[in-house]
């Protein structure tokens, strides 16, 4: 008998469309697995890949507005996700960023967790959070504090449900064990580098795609390029949206949501791509560096390991400027620092970094580390 895989990710509506989803695709193309998520609004999408496919769900599929995420519903998270019944399986496979790693399993199972991220609104970003919450201060703010006090105690519990994690980044990889005292291999995430068309013809003006929320620091950059008085296009949208065009002056282009043909053709055509915010990975960071399109980016989280600074490396061999503080006064003197270095960017070789992330390159290394984790179990030999 074949054994039985069960792949489990936290959302999947065709609002979520970032790298998790990216890896949940990459896995479906290689492992025969059935797909379980909290909520799955993309079998019935028809541009979706999973168009019509069979996908469990939890209890949450039903709540109200989930369609449009179920981050209101966080204290139920942990319990939606222990509903899931994957008893028949042999194998489960979890991409995870928030609780998918917690699914219930037993000792006869092996569960191997690709994790993004350990649970952000818990640990990293939990100060943001309360900030940006209504629920953040007086006693609602006692309340939500306790919350994210219990989801911190039930990650670590979960995370011993888990016998393999692989993290997207050695950034990634820390974090894990800083919160949960464990191993985690490191296999990048794909990056479809194929997709992103190649140019060295550049045009005089910076980029920034992202969406815009607090932790992204958009407002940073624009802030940044109203003082350097230089061409810089956004394209995105979020909860920051109104804040960033009451601030921008006639040199910031504000585009919006763009679809993915128009991001690209902004994405080859840019100077350089600029960002601030510290990502576990950042996947447009290389998806810029596909199009030949140097990088401006914080010195942080997985930056440091797709960017490749051109002052720390030898001629022709850079692909960006790294800057080691989200403040205006960095970002500047990091663009400026650019435009003195810009003649000696090689954008073939940019393309070429670039293609080491490339989705065969993950899926050799994802399925490798499948085969040798269940050859130290008790399980036949993987079979995909």
């Amino acid at each position: 008998m074949p054994l039985k895989y069960a792949l489990v990710h936290e959302w999947l509506t065709p609002k979520a469309t970032g790298g998790s989803e990216l890896v949940v695709r990459e896995i479906l193309n290689h492992v025969d697995a059935d797909l379980y998520a909290l909520i799955d609004f993309e079998s019935t999408n028809p541009q979706s890949y999973l168009y019509k496919r069979s996908i469990g769900t939890s209890f949450l599929q039903s709540f109200p507005q989930a369609r449009n995420g179920i981050q209101k519903y966080l204290p139920l998270l942990p319990l939606a996700i222990e509903q899931l019944d994957l008893r028949e399986y042999e194998i489960i496979l979890s991409s995870s960023h928030a609780v998918a790693k917690g699914v219930l399993t037993t000792p006869d199972q092996l569960h191997i967790c690709y994790s993004h991220s350990p649970m952000r609104y818990a640990w990293d970003l939990t100060f943001d959070y309360l900030n940006a919450s209504k629920l953040g201060s007086g006693i609602p703010g006692i309340a939500t504090r306790y919350i994210l006090h219990r989801l911190r105690q039930w990650d670590v519990v979960s995370a011993n449900r888990v016998d393999h994690f692989i993290a997207n980044s050695h950034h990634t990889a820390r974090r894990i064990w800083r919160c949960y005292r464990r191993e985690a291999k490191v296999i990048y995430p794909p990056v479809n580098v194929e997709n992103f068309p190649f140019s060295e013809q550049k045009e005089d003006f910076y980029l920034i795609v992202s969406r815009l929320v607090s932790y992204k620091q958009v407002s940073l950059i624009v802030s940044a390029f109203n003082q350097l008085q230089k061409p810089l296009v956004v394209i995105g949208t979020g909860p920051d949206m109104a804040k960033i065009r009451k601030i921008a002056r006639s040199n910031i282009q504000l585009l919006g949501w763009q679809p993915d043909d128009v991001l690209k053709k902004y994405m080859t055509a840019a100077k350089a791509f600029v960002y601030t915010a510290c990502e576990d990975f950042g996947i447009a960071l290389v998806e810029a560096q596909a199009c030949g399109t140097p990088v401006i980016a914080y010195g942080a989280g997985g930056a440091t390991e797709t960017v490749r600074d051109i002052r720390d490396s030898p001629t022709n061999t850079g692909t960006g400027i790294l800057f080691n503080a989200q403040t205006e006064a960095a970002l500047i003197e990091a663009v400026e620092t650019f435009e003195y270095y810009q003649k000696k960017f090689d954008s073939e070789y940019m393309r070429s970094h670039a293609a080491q992330f490339a989705p065969q390159v993950f899926a050799k290394r994802y399925l490798e580390f499948l085969t040798a984790c269940q050859e130290k179990s008790s399980l036949p030999k993987l079979k995909v």
